[in-house]
């Protein structure tokens, strides 16, 4: 099994944005001596709690501080965006960091509307028009736009030996038909998604003959299960605390999360706690649900030192 890693660099209560961004570093410089195949990092805009809007600038000096794992967006929220400006700077990072670069590409918001109307303005259109959108952006890659066309005539330089390798990210069916009809590899966000994954990932590979895909999940891991089920609470707090409008001063602490009162509240099930043969246990089962053999895991956690723990517990469950 091949093990990734997604961060949403999450900002703790009591942290600063700054203090989360350096984690996030240290975490995939730890990644790539770990083992770990992947380091996405994501993009959300004004969203208290998650630190970073722009994963190109991160990703920059994340490759100059990393070797071998492959580092990429996870993903770049594409309606915000002209398909030629992503593929300038994408190209760039494959200039840089040769042959480790991946584009996710998402068509999710990332942020409240008053953030997105900020940035791309008619969002809604945007939407719309997602699939000639992705096909530029690809166009813009393969340099197979028509003899007539006039993007034919220019470049996203510089222009690296081997481009970013493209993925679509998405927690739905029609996010998997998409990336089967354009050929691309696929990733599912199991842990944001309440629809059959397993099913919406098979139909892709029944539509794609050359497609891969990986399955993202949440995952927290500690010495026994006891202390990963008490530090996932913060993770299952915060998430009601944003669906109330309420999350604001980032990922609680287990105390406040201890001392919350769950019982009428819907806890996310979705996320695996448990100690190292718990969640090897867990992940194997889903690799037989989903018949891929790539999970990037995102963990979040009040304490900095609980993730990186959590992940390294997990390379060495795996052999990594």
């Amino acid at each position: 099994m091949k093990l990734s890693i997604l961060d949403q660099s999450p900002i703790p209560y009591g942290k600063t944005a700054e203090e989360s961004l350096s984690a996030s570093i240290e975490l995939a410089k730890m990644a790539d001596t770990l083992g770990y195949k992947r380091y996405w990092i994501a993009e959300h805009h004004d969203m208290s709690g998650l630190a970073c809007p722009a994963p190109d600038i991160m990703l920059s000096r994340i490759g100059a501080e990393t070797e071998n794992i492959r580092i990429g967006a996870g993903a770049v929220l594409l309606l915000h965006y002209r398909p030629y400006n992503i593929a300038e700077r994408y190209n760039m990072l494959a200039v840089l960091y040769p042959d480790r670069v991946d584009l996710g590409i998402g068509r999710a918001p990332g942020g409240s509307a008053e953030a997105t109307i900020a940035l791309s303005g008619n969002f809604l259109e945007n939407v719309s028009k997602m699939p000639e959108t992705l096909d530029e952006l690809l166009s813009f890659f393969e340099g197979n736009f028509p003899k007539d066309h006039m993007y034919s005539a220019i470049n996203p330089s510089p222009v690296p030996k081997v481009s970013p390798e493209p993925w679509l990210l998405g927690t739905s069916e029609k996010s998997g038909i998409l990336a089967a009809e354009k050929g691309i590899p696929y990733a599912f966000g199991h842990f944001m998604s309440e629809q059959d994954g397993p099913e919406i990932v098979k139909r892709y590979h029944a539509n794609t003959k050359s497609g891969k895909s990986l399955v993202a999940v949440s995952v927290i891991c500690a010495e026994t299960t006891k202390e990963a089920e008490e530090l996932a609470l913060s993770s299952q707090l915060w998430k009601i605390q944003q669906a109330k409008g309420e999350g604001k001063k980032g990922v609680p602490t287990v105390e406040e999360a201890r001392a919350y009162n769950f019982s009428d509240e819907k806890k996310n099930d979705k996320i695996i706690a448990g100690n190292s043969g718990v969640v090897k246990q867990e992940l194997e089962v889903l690799q037989e649900k989903y018949q891929t053999d790539e999970f990037m895991i995102v963990t979040i956690t009040h304490s900095f030192e609980a993730r990186r723990k959590s992940y390294e517990l997990i390379a060495k469950a795996f052999g990594l």
